[in-house]
């Protein structure tokens, strides 16, 4: 047993070592060099493109063979001589010179549903609301009176 296993070592790595040395010469054949010298070489062709294959063709030679694939058919109707109406939009503007007031508005606003922009400047803060629904913004007026904040509501015109 002893002298199987002292000459197996050296069988085994002589095997590995022609294994290699084959594995080596098979990859590096002549005729893989001259491939690469040939693609190294540079050649101007011009490639002629195959005629795409779409899928459309098929469908369209069923008409000659005598049957049809079902198609859904979807007509739209568009109406382009409708007149838009436009919509006017209200600013209403308030400005705060409290942080209770400040507190309280945005306590109604949020009672309200109301989105509100607000502008900070150094001396006071001023709170834009944007709607199209002047009833809101007159109800939200009254209420803000009760806590002494001016506000005013105008129609919004947008700088274009």
């Amino acid at each position: 047993m002893q002298k199987i296993l002292k000459w197996f070592t050296p069988v085994l790595a002589l095997g590995v070592a022609v294994f290699i040395v084959f594995f080596l010469i098979s990859i590096n054949s002549p005729s893989d060099l001259d491939d690469v010298e040939r693609q190294l070489n540079y050649q101007s062709e011009t490639v002629q493109e195959k005629p795409k294959k779409l899928w459309l063709d098929h469908f369209s030679k069923t008409e000659r063979l005598g049957y049809f694939y079902p198609v859904n058919e979807v007509y739209i109707k568009v109406d382009l001589k409708k007149e838009v109406v436009p919509e006017t939009i209200y600013k209403l503007s308030a400005s705060v010179l409290d942080p209770y007031q400040l507190f309280c508005l945005k306590e109604e606003l949020r009672q309200h549903n109301l989105r509100y922009y607000l502008r900070k400047d150094k001396d006071r803060v001023e709170l834009y609301i944007f709607s199209k629904s002047i009833d809101k913004l007159n109800s939200l007026v009254k209420i803000l009176k009760n806590y002494q904040i001016s506000a005013k509501i105008m129609p919004y015109k947008e700088d274009v």
